[in-house]
């Protein structure tokens, strides 16, 4: 994937985040055990959860695969907000899955975000969303502090759909 629009793919999967962009941390307990975690992973990896949350998804692939290119928008007729994404990278292991995906040329933010569901050894499942993002387009210069107001927000309700999704 050739038209990112930052220089740090991969960044999300490791630490410390890339500096110079805002960074975004969210952990949410959605459940506990194995089956938790794959139904979680499930609804990550096949962008059901972003779906149930209520964002428009059109993807290149049904699953989030590296390379897979993603439109994510939100909002309704001429508000609608549209971001360009490429999914970076994935894991699906026995105790971690989930994808990062970067913007692409068009999105109105600079950066990459992840989401990653995580068995611990507790049992507890919990759902991660990592992000590094910096204003792309003048949309989002505008926005100025209100953009990581609401990416916390919407990470938040991402949790609290995953939560439903993932223990019928």
């Amino acid at each position: 994937m050739t038209d990112l629009n930052y220089p740090e793919v991969g960044g999300t999967r490791r630490a410390p985040l890339p500096s110079g962009y805002h960074h975004l941390h969210e952990e949410l307990p959605i459940g506990r055990g194995p089956a938790v975690l794959a139904a979680a992973g499930e609804a990550i990896t096949t962008f059901r959860m972003h779906r149930a949350a209520g964002a428009r998804i059109r993807a290149d692939a049904p699953r989030a695969a590296p390379g897979v290119g993603v439109e994510v928008s939100l909002g309704i007729g001429p508000f609608r907000l549209r971001a360009p994404c490429g999914v970076v990278w994935t894991v699906a292991g026995e105790d971690r899955i989930g994808f990062g995906y970067g913007a692409r040329k068009g999105h109105p933010e600079c950066g990459e975000e992840a989401f990653v569901a995580e068995l611990r050894p507790d049992g507890s499942v919990w759902f991660t969303v990592t992000a590094f993002s910096r204003p792309a387009r003048a949309v989002t210069r505008l926005a100025g502090p209100l953009v990581p107001v609401f990416q916390r927000r919407y990470a938040r309700h991402l949790g609290r759909t995953l939560r439903r999704l993932a223990n019928p």
